[in-house]
């Protein structure tokens, strides 16, 4: 949990503590979106507007950790992040509930240079100094979070290559051994084993999104990407670009803005499916066999490398 953003134990108690005694809940609106939490547009009854995302009570540590990464990549300085207002827990709703509130974000129209924008102002988050997001190690993050509902290990490391291995690939395997025969288990040990033959540590390490793809990109009233719903981490800033491409919706532009920034190493198109396996490995295990296919084939790809 965040120590720079106030926990209360009612939303009462949050809208009077963060917009004074006289202002109340005037009514709230359901937002779509979103295979976790619920989402709401709150009014307040001196006309303010705030979002706000619910979950179950015993879940509130999801917003805890949404709210340590924006406030990482909020102190980079380099890209913009709603700004959270607070956390909270309510026993209303009979069993309760957890819920963060945050500052709406309006969304206009991109800019003509919208795509190399976010490309440049990623590229600064990924060159910006790490030191404070993890201790003990190079790589990792101080506390533990979740990639979607699935929880994501961050245990420093010194090293990105046994980072991957120790924090990434391990865990999601091993959650999801049930889909897998003897032969394929072999084939996943003998990947594990021979990664440094594949993976190179980066030239430096670089504070990272986590969940980059296309739904967590937002384009502000400024005209402008604002980043949203991370699993952030300190890793390889390619691991956040191998993402960005493999459920698109990012613009060519993106891509090639990016490359010009110098944190794409040579071989990256080699190393892509790799990263990409760590989410794909993440989305068997929350949603089932749909995804057992490209699995095995990446793992294929890669075991007799």
């Amino acid at each position: 949990m965040s120590t720079d953003i106030p926990h209360f134990t009612s939303l009462a108690q949050a809208l009077v503590e963060l917009f004074g005694k006289s202002v109340a809940l005037d009514h709230t609106d359901r937002v779509s979106g979103g295979d976790i939490n619920r989402s709401y547009a709150l009014t307040l009854t001196n006309g303010a507007k705030v979002f706000m995302k619910a979950n179950a009570k015993e879940h509130v540590d999801f917003f805890y950790a949404e709210t340590a990464g924006l406030n990482a990549i909020a102190q980079t300085k380099t890209i913009k992040t709603p700004h959270v207002l607070c956390t909270g827990t309510d026993n209303g709703e009979q069993v309760g509930y957890s819920f963060l509130l945050m500052d709406v974000i309006t969304s206009a129209q991109k800019n003509a240079d919208y795509w190399q924008k976010l490309a440049h102002n990623l590229a600064l988050m990924h060159k910006a100094d790490t030191s404070s997001f993890v201790t003990g190690g190079t790589f990792g993050f101080n506390q533990n979070n979740f990639i979607g509902a699935g929880k994501q290990y961050n245990n420093a490391h010194d090293s990105w290559i046994s980072f991957f291995r120790d924090c990434r690939l391990m865990p999601q395997l091993k959650k999801a051994e049930h889909y897998f025969d003897s032969v394929f288990k072999k084939k996943c040990d003998r990947l594990l084993s021979h990664l440094d033959g594949i993976l190179v540590e980066p030239k430096q390490p670089s504070l990272l999104h986590g969940d980059l793809w296309s739904g967590n990109v937002m384009c502000g009233s400024d005209g402008n990407a604002w980043l949203i719903d991370p699993a952030a981490y300190v890793g390889h800033a390619e691991a956040d670009i191998a993402m960005t491409q493999l459920f698109g919706g990012f613009s060519p532009e993106f891509f090639e803005a990016y490359k010009t920034e110098g944190l794409l190493m040579d071989g990256y198109e080699e190393r892509r499916d790799l990263y990409n396996l760590y989410h794909l490995l993440n989305h068997l295990n929350l949603f089932g066999s749909t995804y057992l296919e490209p699995v095995h084939d990446i793992v294929d790809e890669y075991a007799n490398r």
